[in-house]
């Protein structure tokens, strides 16, 4: 167990390295990879099985002790991510599939690794748990409506069988690791150190699918959507900060915004994508995994050298490797 202990942390410290080597693999020596495109689904299932047995009714407290930051957090992240991928669809004028799979990428809910970068960046950590948590549950409604808003005129929406894929992948899997947790719990804490390895592969062989299914595409449009998303998630850290700023909300929640707006469920977009839009739309998010934790920690490590003022509840490095 201290060896698989020890591999998971390797996993996780250097998950952007992993997800790039995994990726330039992919896009020189496509053929060995093409047969994973069958399995995106289920491994997303898996990484947020994991979510759920990680989730304990603490992780809600905030919401109803403080419920406005998170309301606010929320609201921010499904209102600035698609609006912005919007706007720079249109503005790079991008591809049909394209446009709707960078749309895509900015409706889905956060990802669980902005919590690692919040507690590295000394910011509000129960408050960006909690949005990512809330933003996961909601996201079966609210994905669909945005994508019918925003993305139909580039690619047909279908809301009633996105609604049905999400609760699939992600509503379903969660609820079955947080039962898991609750009738197994002993078990459950023992094996939680493992689980950021078991995502890690997940989210790699996730990578590595799509990478190989778009080695043409990428080639023929890669520097023109690796720049959009790019933007896509700077000008999501930068006006999620912002907006928090603006309403006056302290440091340490602020950094918690800024990072849950601007990191997403990259895992999902490329699921969601893949199977609605087509493969060439899953490439935003795809990018997105990759970009989103070169960004995050070059972030966090900024942040962490400005001490936070506000006094923030005490979370240990344990719990933050149990949560991603």
């Amino acid at each position: 167990m201290k060896l698989l202990e020890a591999i998971s942390s390797l996993a996780g410290k250097y998950f952007a390295v992993w997800v790039i080597c995994i990726a330039c693999i992919a896009f020189m020596i496509p053929t060995p990879f093409l047969w994973l495109n069958g399995y995106i689904t289920i491994l997303l299932g898996i990484v947020m099985f994991g979510m759920g047995l990680t989730l304990k009714a603490v992780d809600f407290k905030i919401v109803l002790t403080k419920p406005l930051p998170v309301i606010i957090g929320v609201c921010a992240q499904f209102i600035i991510m698609p609006s912005v991928a919007f706007l720079l669809a249109y503005g790079m004028n991008l591809p049909p599939e394209l446009a709707a799979g960078l749309v895509l990428l900015g409706s889905v809910p956060g990802g669980t690794a902005s919590n690692v970068m919040v507690y590295l960046a000394k910011g509000n950590l129960p408050l960006s748990i909690a949005m990512t948590s809330l933003s996961t549950l909601i996201a079966p409604i609210a994905t669909p409506l945005i994508l019918l808003l925003l993305a139909g005129q580039w690619m047909p929406i279908d809301p009633v069988s996105m609604f049905v894929s999400i609760t699939q992948v992600i509503i379903v899997p969660i609820i079955l690791g947080i039962a898991i947790r609750k009738f197994f719990r002993t078990g459950v804490d023992k094996s939680l150190s493992v689980i950021p390895l078991i995502s890690v592969l997940a989210i790699i062989i996730i990578v590595s699918a799509v990478i190989s299914a778009n080695v043409e595409s990428i080639a023929e449009s890669g520097l023109l959507i690796i720049s959009a998303v790019i933007l896509h998630n700077t000008f999501g850290l930068l006006l999620g900060y912002l907006t928090a700023l603006m309403l006056g909300l302290d440091e340490g929640t602020r950094r918690a915004i800024s990072i849950e707006v601007g990191m997403q469920n990259s895992g999902l977009g490329v699921a969601l994508a893949s199977a609605h839009f087509g493969p060439l739309a899953a490439l935003p998010s795809v990018l997105g995994a990759v970009w989103h934790n070169i960004s995050g920690p070059i972030l966090a490590t900024f942040w962490s050298k400005k001490p936070v003022v506000e006094k923030k509840e005490n979370w240990s490095a344990k719990t933050i490797n149990a949560k991603l």
